[in-house]
């Protein structure tokens, strides 16, 4: 799982693997280490929920991101590409939260092992 972070926008992308632990498990998580003190890590992860809308949490080094199970069984059983959602934070902003099928690169790239990723419906369509 990938996870991007940008002002107020997270954006995680899964593999076909992770699509199917999430439908099938309710859970995929990651964690990043950064530096040698094992405090210092970050941990995220997406999981099933019966909320009715895809959510966001932080807790002490914990991006935890839940996704209602309807809307995770359609995603992950069709070809639809991506799950959308925004929070209202306050009165002038809002926290954007996508999830979305990770596909493979129209370019082949030799240090990315790109094996478990989506097929690209662009591929053979479009010149780089």
């Amino acid at each position: 799982m990938k996870i991007r972070i940008k002002g107020n926008s997270l954006r995680l992308r899964l593999t076909q693997s992770e699509v199917e632990q999430l439908h099938q498990e309710g859970l995929v998580q990651e964690v990043i280490m950064l530096g040698v003190d094992p405090s210092k890590h970050l941990h995220y992860k997406i999981t099933k929920s019966k909320d009715n809308v895809i959510n966001a949490d932080y807790n002490p080094n914990h991006i935890i991101v839940t996704v209602p199970e309807n809307l995770l069984a359609t995603w992950a059983t069709t070809n639809q590409v991506g799950l959308e959602h925004q929070i209202k934070l306050n009165e002038t902003e809002q926290l954007s939260i996508l999830i979305e099928k990770d596909f493979k690169c129209l370019q082949e790239r030799s240090n990315e092992d790109e094996s478990d990723m989506f097929p690209n419906p662009d591929e053979g369509t479009l010149k780089c």
